[in-house]
């Protein structure tokens, strides 16, 4: 239940950590002496080819002990020693970061005539769309001594109120009666009540929920104060003009191609109103609210062992492509996955990448429940991707958020298909079409809902002061009714729903990437669907060409152009297709 981090180290006692810290300063000051003031505009492709190998083991030696302290702390936040151990790596590796950052901005000052020249070159290849994309900072960059002060006082700024979020969520106790007995329960526990049978439980789940949240709103009201007025800084000191530039400049991805993904979402809501509607009618709910939204359908309500969800993945994988199916299996082989729930442990899920060195490992909190399986389809989609890449080398092996989704929801999408094609009733088919749709509107539409909120927030706290607890709310209410209609009454205990998303406080505006991957998939899917076996190949050089590529470059390949918003429309006919095909069988049954 618990992932074994023995590739990473023994301990956060092993002398391998100090050992390895005091190399990687001594090689950082080796690295500062040798090139700063060599990146000018009479550098050689030869010296920046040898700059960048020097510097990416620098990175990938601090990207290991950083990676182990980081697992640490996301399986037991409540761990004194585990806190002091993080924050301590935090605070080392930014100041042997701090010993490096000279490089990327000298070659940000180059003439954009020497920078061709240089990353155009045979010998540097390879590092050809790292380089080109670091240029693309230029505008941004401030000198060397406010970057190095950027970056130290980030511990005590973002980085400071990034850990006093988890700490305080994770510290959280949700209470709630249980069959006439009071329990208390973390946030994961309390979240998987939504899904319950019972409409009963699922309303005492969501206002238990509120309920927790609110007894730390006044200090989770201040993070969120503190990172928008932190970003709100940023932005202003390096020139961008929206909040959300930083985060599409990070993505390589055009603010015209995100706008064109917001619309299409923003357009066809009405998709998700038709299902929540259906819905209502097999529940045969008349008020339809907000904490019904994944009430368990029939045989949805199955609990799935832990062993029943890895046999359920890996054949679903082995039939797409034995090569996945076999890096899949390196997970279980390997205990490479944490799944077990404990208090203290980080929330929801997630793949780390770790290093090319070593290889990812995937967090989750696995209940049991037919998402729980798609949630490990989805994680596992991240690690082939992580482990396929890792032949790019530490600086090109994780992708923009953009594509990052492009394997989880592909592998879910496998999955789906897999267990709709293994049921023979109509009943039964109706309950998967509908916990993907679910599923789907999750990672597309709730995914914008969230970015709509994000640039309303940013925006209001860039042209005015803090925003109260009831501000936060408004805002968060008044994105969500754009997406339910009047096919959803959003309850009272809704309104502050947005306080235990991390993504807000850790990633900015990384929302609209899961919308994206998600969308991207559906046009992947359909390319697959026309080719059959050809398209295969396709696929896997894809993700293992880690970030060697711009988005946009990447898709293009198997014939995709994000670029065009007709595109992010028809991405919106495979959900179209199943709700029509939910209603479809729904009548049949209902004859």
């Amino acid at each position: 239940m618990e992932w074994n981090l023995k590739d990473l180290y023994d301990g956060i006692d092993s002398k391998k950590i100090k050992n390895d810290f005091n190399k990687l300063e001594k090689n950082s000051l080796s690295f500062a002496k040798k090139y700063q003031s060599k990146i000018n505009d009479n550098v050689s492709p030869n010296i920046v080819y040898s700059a960048l190998i020097d510097l990416e083991k620098i990175y990938e030696g601090l990207g290991k002990i950083s990676s182990y302290a980081s697992l640490l702390f996301a399986s037991d936040t409540n761990n004194e020693k585990v806190s002091q151990f993080y924050q301590s790596t935090s605070e080392k590796v930014s100041l042997i970061r701090k010993n490096l950052i000279f490089f990327f901005l000298d070659w940000n000052k180059l003439k954009n005539s020497t920078a061709k020249l240089i990353y155009s070159s045979e010998k540097l290849k390879k590092y050809k769309n790292l380089l080109e994309s670091e240029r693309k900072y230029k505008p941004y960059v401030l000198s060397e001594a406010e970057e190095k002060i950027l970056d130290q006082k980030s511990l005590t700024s973002s980085r400071a109120f990034n850990r006093l979020f988890d700490q305080t969520l994770n510290n959280i106790i949700f209470n709630i009666k249980i069959n006439k007995k009071q329990k208390k329960m973390s946030e994961t526990q309390i979240l998987s009540l939504l899904y319950d049978k019972k409409r009963s439980t699922r309303a005492r789940a969501a206002k238990s929920l509120t309920d927790g949240l609110n007894s730390e709103k006044r200090l989770i009201t201040f993070i969120f104060n503190q990172i928008l007025s932190d970003c709100k800084i940023i932005n202003e000191l390096r020139g961008y003009k929206n909040p959300i530039d930083s985060r599409n400049l990070s993505n390589e991805i055009k603010l015209q191609t995100v706008n064109g993904l917001i619309k299409a979402c923003n357009d066809n809501n009405s998709i998700a109103q038709r299902y929540y509607k259906l819905k209502a009618k097999i529940l045969k709910i008349n008020d339809f609210k907000d904490y019904d939204r994944y009430a368990p359908l029939g045989s949805s309500q199955k609990k799935y062992s832990f062993a029943e969800a890895k046999k359920i993945v890996l054949d679903a994988f082995e039939d797409f492509s034995p090569e996945m199916s076999k890096v899949a299996s390196l997970f279980f082989d390997n205990n490479w996955i944490d799944y077990g729930i404990r208090n203290g442990k980080r929330s929801g899920a997630f793949s780390h990448s770790c290093v090319p060195s070593v290889h990812p490992y995937i967090l989750m909190n696995f209940t049991g429940k037919i998402r729980d399986v798609m949630t490990l389809a989805h994680e596992l989609g991240h690690g082939i991707h992580q482990y396929l890449s890792r032949k790019n080398g530490y600086f090109q092996q994780n992708t923009p958020l953009t594509t990052a989704e492009t394997a989880s929801v592909f592998a879910e999408m496998l999955v789906f298909n897999k267990l709709l094609s293994n049921e023979n009733s109509d009943k039964e088919k109706l309950y998967v079409i509908c916990s993907k749709l679910e599923d789907i509107f999750a990672t597309v539409f709730r995914q914008i809902v969230m970015t709509n909120f994000e640039l309303s927030i940013h925006e209001r706290r860039k042209i005015g002061g803090e925003l109260t607890w009831e501000e936060f709310n408004g805002y968060w209410i008044s994105a969500n009714s754009k997406m339910f209609g009047k096919s959803i009454e959003i309850s009272e205990f809704y309104k502050n729903w947005w306080m235990y998303i991390p993504h807000f406080i850790h990633s900015p505006f990384y929302c609209y990437s899961y919308s994206f991957g998600e969308l991207l998939v559906h046009g992947l899917f359909a390319k697959y669907k026309s080719e059959g076996k050809a398209f295969i190949p396709k696929y896997i050089n894809l993700l293992s060409s880690g970030s060697t590529l711009s988005p946009e470059k990447l898709v293009n390949k198997v014939g995709i152009d994000i670029s065009d918003p007709k595109f992010w429309e028809s991405s919106m006919y495979l959900m179209k297709g199943l709700v029509i095909q939910a209603e479809k069988i729904y009548k049949k049954i209902n004859k």
